[in-house]
């Protein structure tokens, strides 16, 4: 038997023709709408980071604002120290030679924006190293830090120093141990002296300066003495002063070499020294100053009498916290000819004198306290040769041993200003007891 296929419903067939024919059109439609969705999005996507951007502003200008605010209400130290680093404590000179970096905030997302008086971490980048050495409490001559290109420094200075010494002389001879025909001279000096000094400074280049100084000095003596053996017991004063001009001296100083951190600085220098103060041969000898034997000056010098000419090297070496450093020298006094004495009986000629060379070292370390103050101890030593007269060495010349134990205190009271104090303690005989200076350098 058979079976007939199934007939289909002419409304079947229609709709499923007009459900394909649906189909395709939705098809293209789809496609045309895909790109105008991806550019929606993108636009989304834009005003979303203007809006973030705008946010960062906010955040940036706040962070500025909150800079200036820190820049009014700190020092320039301080500020520096906000920065992360700085030049050495009273290094006053190298924070002007050596611009600072401007601090760039960096921004924070608009979720956490900077608060008001909440602390704030180190703005910006610390300098650079320098290729200056750090500045120090001066206790010696010659100072450590060189001017900077085209600054200068002026430093006004007072220098105290007292000495005392004893002396017993004994003017004869002997028959047998004990018993002395002639006198004996016994003396005490005592000396006072002040010594105003003005130098000016001017920075060459950043490693080579010049510089000038012009003292003034005043002295007074004070010489008691006694005659033993004569039939008294009476002590004699004898009482000298003087002052004026002292020897006026030129420095030149230059530095050797880039140090830095654990690398020492060397720098050399030369220092002429003129004879522009009243040296000892001007001033009148006298020798009859009752109950002292020899003969005394009536008025006392304010110069050496000889021209000088002193190479020296110094050496620093930064080694955190301290900074340590040592000066090695030599003084040569240019001989002079035809030397004549002032004395109560007139002119006396002492022919050609050659002071003996001075060999000079010191050494010492500094310490920063804080951003303002700072400390340094050290010893200065000086061995002065004999003295020649016409070729020969002087009956009565010896070598001098002259050492002085420093302590030196510095703080700085403004960008322009600082005050120095050092003081010494002689250690050897010859050396002044006390040596009290105070110097206040003015920068530029």
């Amino acid at each position: 038997m058979r079976q007939e296929a199934p007939m289909r419903s002419p409304t079947v067939g229609w709709c499923s023709a007009a459900l394909l024919a649906a189909l395709a059109q939705a098809q293209p439609a789809h496609a045309q709408d895909a790109p105008a969705t991806h550019l929606h999005e993108l636009q989304r996507q834009i005003h979303e980071q203007a809006a973030r951007l705008d946010a960062l502003k906010r955040s940036l200008a706040q962070q500025e604002a909150t800079l200036d605010a820190l820049r009014r209400a700190l020092d320039a130290e301080a500020l520096a120290g906000q920065r992360g680093g700085g030049p050495a404590a009273g290094d006053t000179t190298q924070a002007q030679a050596q611009p600072r970096p401007q601090a760039q905030p960096q921004p924070q997302p608009p979720s956490q924006p900077p608060q008001a008086g909440q602390p704030q971490g180190p703005v910006g980048q610390a300098p650079e190293a320098s290729q200056r050495p750090p500045k120090i409490a001066p206790i010696f001559d010659q100072p450590g830090v060189l001017t900077p290109r085209g600054s200068y420094v002026f430093e006004p200075s007072l220098q105290y120093s007292y000495s005392s010494s004893n002396r017993v002389a004994l003017v004869g001879y002997t028959i047998i141990p004990a018993i002395l025909i002639g006198v004996v001279d016994v003396r005490e000096v005592k000396r006072n002296s002040f010594t105003g000094t003005l130098t000016w400074r001017y920075g060459v280049n950043n490693r080579f300066e010049v510089e000038a100084r012009l003292p003034y000095v005043y002295r007074s003596d004070t010489a008691v003495g006694r005659e033993l053996g004569q039939g008294q017991a009476i002590n004699t004063a004898f009482d000298a002063s003087g002052h004026g001009i002292g020897d006026i001296e030129f420095s030149a100083r230059y530095q050797l070499n880039d140090g830095g951190a654990d690398k020492p600085y060397y720098i050399g220098s030369l220092r002429f020294k003129t004879r522009t103060g009243r040296d000892p041969f001007e001033v009148r000898t006298s020798s009859g100053v009752v109950g002292l034997r020899d003969p005394l000056q009536t008025e006392l010098p304010t110069g050496s009498g000889f021209y000088g000419l002193q190479p020296a090297l110094t050496v620093l070496y930064p080694s955190d916290p301290a900074v340590f450093f040592g000066t090695v020298s030599y003084l040569h006094s240019f001989k002079r000819s035809g030397v004549m004495r002032q004395t109560d009986s007139g002119e006396e000629s002492l022919g050609t004198i050659s002071p003996g060379g001075v060999i000079g070292f010191n050494f010492g370390m500094g310490l920063a306290l804080n951003e303002r103050s700072s400390f340094s101890i050290g010893y200065d030593h000086s061995s002065v040769g004999k003295i020649k007269q016409d070729g020969r060495v002087a009956g009565d010349s010896v070598r001098l041993q002259l050492g002085t134990l420093l302590l030196g205190y510095s703080y700085r009271l403004n960008a322009k200003r600082t005050l120095n104090v050092s003081l010494g303690a002689g250690l050897t005989r010859d050396t002044p007891d006390v040596t009290l200076t105070v110097r206040m350098p003015i920068s530029n």
